[in-house]
């Protein structure tokens, strides 16, 4: 990696900071229900589904969610990793651990996102966001066990918070031999961890609905 000048390294830390405030901001937004500063987060053009453009798209399927499905939500935001691709691109992982007021009963959900970021015009805004849960469940009811995503009136399913990351499956897929010292790969380099822990591995099918 070449050395960075000064003003590269204070721009790294601006940058950053911009980041981190992007993903409290979309938490605030969405859990306030204002829309026009929750997609304002986002690029002008961004991709809606697989054939619409743009943050008016955008509104209307955040509000058709939200007005459907919940009646008040709360995201309460865990650690943020964020790599730098290049001084305008980025890539984060965000933990979430949200409360969702849905009808009869109180669900409550643990996910991450994996983010993209992009500067445009010295504003960081979000490229892409994939949302990756583990489970969703009723406040009193545990989820133990396969399917964890349990929405009320809805058949449980599973969620995709392992789905990025290959080594869920290579860990539970065989155990060391014993008295047998693991070998340990060498360390990620700077500003890829992210990138090394995922591999090529492909975004899953997300069901957010």
């Amino acid at each position: 990696m070449a050395e960075m000048t000064l003003e590269q390294r204070i721009d790294r830390l601006e940058s950053t900071e911009a980041i981190r405030q992007l993903a409290g901001r979309y938490s605030l937004s969405l859990d306030m229900r204002d829309l026009d500063a929750h997609v304002n987060l986002f690029a002008s053009d961004i991709r809606v589904g697989r054939e619409k453009v743009g943050r008016q798209y955008l509104k209307a399927w955040v509000d058709s969610t939200l007005r459907d499905q919940f009646t008040g939500t709360s995201h309460h935001l865990g650690q943020h990793i964020i790599e730098f691709v290049d001084a305008d691109h980025a890539i984060g992982v965000v933990y979430s651990k949200n409360e969702h007021e849905t009808g009869p009963e109180w669900v409550i959900m643990q996910m991450l996102y994996w983010d993209d970021y992009e500067r445009i015009d010295g504003q960081w805004y979000f490229r892409r966001r994939l949302p990756c849960y583990w489970y969703a469940t009723d406040l009193n009811k545990p989820p133990i066990g396969d399917m964890k995503m349990r929405w009320p009136g809805r058949e449980p399913y599973e969620g995709t918070f392992h789905g990025l990351f290959p080594s869920w499956q290579q860990f539970w897929s065989r155990r060391p031999a014993e008295d047998v010292l693991p070998e340990v790969a060498a360390p990620a380099p700077v500003d890829q961890f992210l990138q090394t822990m995922r591999g090529d591995t492909p975004a899953p099918k997300i069901r957010v609905r």
